[in-house]
């Protein structure tokens, strides 16, 4: 399980410039060993320098506690660890001075600058106690043993933290880096489950409205005719028995053609969400909306929709149940895509619904044009008569936006509008292809 950089520094509680709190406790330790060092080999340096034991000492003690600092001010440390050198002490703040600066964020130009100088300090120093210690004890040695010595001892003190500190620094910050890019893709994924969720639900509610839309176009129509039916039944029911006998009949068609078209549908959308449920074990959340939606539109797609050569059917339905209704077709008929037909067919549809409702009696004009690359049509009825009486039809007042939604989706043009004579007009014009 890896920490990402906004949980490390969450975690981070530390006193004072200390990140942690045992980055502190480190530190502290470091410094009570190293005064410990520096304070034992001030008691020597003091008796060289001819000054106060005790003044050694602090001397030390001072020189060896600013491991403290090592985090905040890791030159400042070299640069006290260099200036003791001298003294014979200070070997710790040396070593752990150096690791320290190396491993900050300091430039490397003045790691460099700063190790050379310990290190030539370091080497300095020894050869020079090197010979003093030499002479006063009178060995005979080989001329190449100090330098050897001074070399090997400087190397010594200089080398291995310098390169651990480089390592220590790298490593982290490639780890800051990885924490850092982390970050950036929890926020991107982030980002992108809070789309993805958007998407699916935008994608439901375009479903839910395009099913709502065949389910209406489904049922308007056949409704409609067979409110129209009974109302007829019922005026001639005792004038006319043959008639009303007809007319009765009609509302047994028209009614089970609605169920049989409303069996249709609900079957293939039932398909579909059986697949879909059998999917959703491996899908992620956000996906399963998306892929409800996907299958609601195949199912509404792979429907058996109606074609354009219905449309003299369609016609004669409303002509059967009283509406005065001309159909006129220009062109040469020809098959089109099955998505472009089922819109036109539920356009002019909708419009005869339109006119069932708010004109009966209304004379009606159904004109249908097949032209070079697109499909025409237009329903348009005269004022209804005075004397005709209402259907009595419920409207949900989205007939016209849902046949402007179907065409414009499809890429053509649809205008409706009530003409100058007092009737009303529905145009669409689809691209054929």
């Amino acid at each position: 399980m890896t920490t990402t950089g906004e949980e490390l520094v969450t975690a981070r509680g530390g006193p004072w410039w200390w990140d942690r709190r045992r980055s502190a406790v480190l530190d502290v330790g470091l410094a009570v060993a190293s005064a410990a060092e520096c304070g034992l080999e001030g008691i020597p340096f003091a008796r060289e320098a001819g000054v106060p034991v005790p003044v050694g000492v602090v001397f030390g003690l001072l020189a060896g506690s600013v491991l403290l600092v090592r985090r905040k001010w890791p030159i400042a440390v070299v640069l006290v660890a260099i200036a003791v050198t001298p003294a014979a002490m200070g070997f710790l703040v040396g070593l752990v001075g150096l690791y320290s600066l190396a491993a900050s964020e300091v430039p490397r130009r003045i790691i460099g600058s700063l190790a050379g100088m310990q290190l030539v300090g370091v080497l300095v120093v020894m050869s020079v106690r090197m010979r003093q210690d030499i002479a006063k004890e009178d060995v005979g040695v080989g001329d190449w043993l100090v330098p050897f010595a001074s070399i090997t001892t400087a190397l010594g003190m200089t080398a291995p933290p310098l390169l651990l500190g480089l390592y220590v620094g790298a490593r982290r910050r490639l780890m800051e880096s990885l924490r850092e890019r982390a970050d950036s893709l929890e926020r991107e994924l982030q980002l992108l489950a809070e789309r993805a969720e958007e998407r699916a639900e935008w994608a439901r509610g375009e479903e839910r409205t395009r099913i709502a839309r065949e389910m209406h176009d489904v049922v308007a129509h056949r409704v409609s005719l067979m409110v129209v039916h009974a109302a007829a039944l019922q005026a001639v029911a005792r004038k006319d028995p043959e008639k009303a006998v007809r007319n009765a009949a009609l509302v047994g068609d028209m009614g089970r053609q609605a169920l049989t078209e409303l069996r249709e549908m609900l079957g293939v959308l039932r398909s579909g969400g059986d697949g879909e449920r059998r999917e959703r074990a491996s899908v992620p959340l956000a996906a399963v909306g998306v892929a409800a939606a996907a299958a609601a539109s195949r199912a509404v797609d792979e429907g058996e929709g109606p074609c354009l050569s219905e449309i003299e059917e369609l016609v004669g339905q409303s002509a059967a149940a009283g509406m005065a209704v001309d159909l006129s077709v220009v062109g040469e008929a020809r098959s089109c895509a099955r998505e472009v037909e089922s819109t036109a067919y539920r356009v002019v549809q909708e419009a005869l619904t339109n006119v069932h409702k708010h004109a009966a009696g209304a004379r009606t004009y159904v004109r249908l044009a097949y032209r070079v690359s697109e499909i025409a049509m237009q329903v348009e009825n005269e004022p209804p008569p005075k004397a005709a009486s209402s259907a009595g039809l419920p409207s949900g007042g989205n007939g016209l936006v849902g046949m402007k939604e179907r065409v414009s989706a499809l890429g053509g043009v649809f205008v409706s509008g009530p003409t100058e004579a007092g009737g009303f007009r529905v145009s669409a014009v689809i691209p054929a292809s």
